[in-house]
């Protein structure tokens, strides 16, 4: 840790979003895509392909990033790189490559049961837009993640296995990975990182991802004082970034996330 990170532990106020704002500008920039998850959707042009592969990026999300990028395009390559015609239209027979694909514990009988309830989705729906709910007055994408657990898990022969892939806040987990893919379907700043496909979130209602060098920098930075790191760390992490941008607090994420895996902010917990 530098000097100049030592000093950033004591920024408050407009300082420290002088110095936040900085650093967003230096990472949310298409440069950030190549390395990161995000490259995945950015693969595709229409809307139901990224909105499929980004699921896939966002859930399979874990280990290092070279290893998630490389068994996304392997998972993707499988469904033919279209995988919007792959989910409709597939045949029984087209789902044995899949039975052969696993990326830590997420195995062949979670992929199938995500094809699953895909092809059933989206033979009533234009958009996954539609599976996280939010329900008018809500001031967060709580009920929005809690409407899309529910949903997912909703088909009559669900594997109970596969529940761990998707996290609810019900359960209070801090659903990193679904509000990272929140981040990316609405967050819109004409940067070149976030798509902003989708309108009924706003980037306001947005939870800030709290991964493991989000955390950690989160509270260095004095932003996260909460103890456990679950769901309420996760409001308390962007209730305090709202504090700074209250449209759009989760823009710090790319702070955050930057200063901890490029800077080195997220290597101790001190």
């Amino acid at each position: 840790m530098g000097t100049r990170a030592t000093a950033a532990k004591k920024l408050k106020g407009d300082e420290l979003k002088a110095f936040l704002d900085e650093k967003v500008d230096q990472y949310n920039r298409p440069g950030f895509i190549e390395l990161d998850p995000i490259s995945i959707p950015h693969a595709y042009t229409k809307k139901q392909d990224i909105e499929i592969a980004g699921l896939f990026a966002a859930v399979l999300a874990w280990g290092q990033r070279v290893t998630i990028v490389r068994k996304c395009n392997e998972l993707l390559g499988l469904m033919d790189n279209d995988p919007h015609q792959f989910i409709l239209h597939h045949k029984a027979k087209d789902l044995k490559a899949l039975e052969a694909f696993k990326h830590r514990t997420f195995n062949a009988t979670d992929t199938l049961y995500f094809v699953a309830f895909l092809k059933w989705f989206y033979k009533q729906n234009d958009s996954l837009e539609q599976a996280f709910a939010m329900p008018a007055g809500a001031t967060t994408i709580e009920p929005a993640l809690i409407n899309f657990h529910d949903l997912f898990f909703s088909l009559d022969d669900y594997p109970h296995r596969t529940r761990k892939h998707i996290s609810t806040p019900a359960r209070k987990s801090t659903c990193k990975r679904l509000s990272m893919y929140l981040r990316w379907m609405v967050r819109d700043d004409d940067k070149g990182v976030d798509f902003g496909l989708w309108k009924n979130i706003s980037p306001a209602q947005l939870v800030c991802p709290c991964d493991l060098h989000v955390d950690r920098v989160g509270r260095r930075l004095k932003l996260i004082r909460r103890k456990q790191t679950d769901w309420q760390t996760a409001l308390e992490l962007t209730s305090n970034l709202a504090r700074l941008d209250p449209a759009d607090p989760v823009k710090y994420d790319f702070a955050l996330f930057g200063l901890g895996i490029e800077e080195g902010w997220s290597k101790t917990a001190g």
